[in-house]
């Protein structure tokens, strides 16, 4: 059972997340250079960090299973959110933790994005 709700958690965060993010950077494509993929990527991250840990480990997700749930019952333990804050259950710090990495490597992936669009487009104007 635990497999299933991994399967399950990850397929819907990915798909719901990949069609939010394409539909926020097809909105925004014509503003500023960075806003469309830093934007798009903040909300699709934040998304799919959501709703897979949500699904995976939070307590209130109960259709899984008793075998399911005694075998994830370890990312319920109340612990303080990032080791300095508020108590909450272990999988929120997993999940927050998480999406910061995302958010790191969209930072990170801005510049060569830049590069490659305006080889791309032969453009050299800051949009």
């Amino acid at each position: 059972a635990v497999p299933l709700r991994i399967a399950v958690a990850s397929g819907t965060a990915f798909l719901i997340a990949q069609l939010t993010d394409v539909a926020v950077f097809n909105r925004l494509r014509g503003g500023r250079w960075w806003r469309a993929p830093l934007v798009s990527t903040l909300i699709g991250s934040a998304l799919d960090t959501a709703l897979f840990f949500t699904i995976a480990f939070s307590a209130s997700v109960a259709l899984f299973g008793p075998d399911a749930d005694a075998a994830i019952n370890w990312a319920w333990e109340p612990v303080p959110f990032m080791n300095a804050g508020a108590i909450a259950p272990l999988w929120v710090t997993l999940a927050f933790a998480d999406w910061l990495v995302k958010l790191s490597l969209a930072l990170v992936a801005l510049v060569p994005f830049r590069l490659i669009v305006q080889r791309l487009t032969g453009t050299d104007q800051p949009a």
